[in-house]
């Protein structure tokens, strides 16, 4: 989801909430405790040199039962960021503290923001020696496929 995909999204709602990848929502008495942008300047296992940027929203849980982060306030941040950090329409990454700190997509469902898995990648699979996955084929198209015949040449 890009950044504004969500402002968008926020504009619509009346509360905001986050649901995990196992379908439990964050407390809703989160807090958005950073907006920013994450540049990633780095060199592939395959010698290619990479930049990416994300926008990054950090959620935290704290002991503070009585506020609720409210969508314009949400909207309000963003776009402050986007002024004073120069933000422009990134996806977005999400920081959650799990067992240590999780990093999550982000899509929305028309009622919850959901936060995605990611995974980790070889950007540069054909450098690495790592084969190139096999097309799986269905046993019933094999049977449908020409078949040589004695004579017909094909051998």
């Amino acid at each position: 989801m890009k950044l504004s995909e969500i402002k968008s999204a926020l504009k619509g709602l009346n509360t905001i909430a986050f649901q995990l990848p196992n379908g439990t929502l964050v407390p809703n008495h989160f807090h958005v405790t950073e907006v920013g942008k994450i540049t990633k300047h780095f060199i592939d296992c395959g010698g290619t040199v990479r930049n990416e940027e994300v926008v990054n929203f950090q959620l935290w849980n704290a002991n503070d039962y009585d506020h609720r982060l409210h969508p314009e306030k949400l909207v309000s941040i963003i776009e402050l960021s986007e002024k004073v950090l120069g933000i422009e329409d990134l996806e977005i990454e999400v920081e959650y503290q799990a067992e240590t700190i999780g990093k999550f997509g982000l899509e929305f469902d028309g009622t919850n923001f959901l936060l995605t898995t990611k995974q980790t990648d070889c950007l540069a699979q054909d450098q690495c020696g790592i084969p190139a996955k096999k097309p799986k084929l269905k046993m019933a198209d094999i049977n449908n496929a020409p078949t040589c015949t004695p004579g017909g040449g094909c051998c």
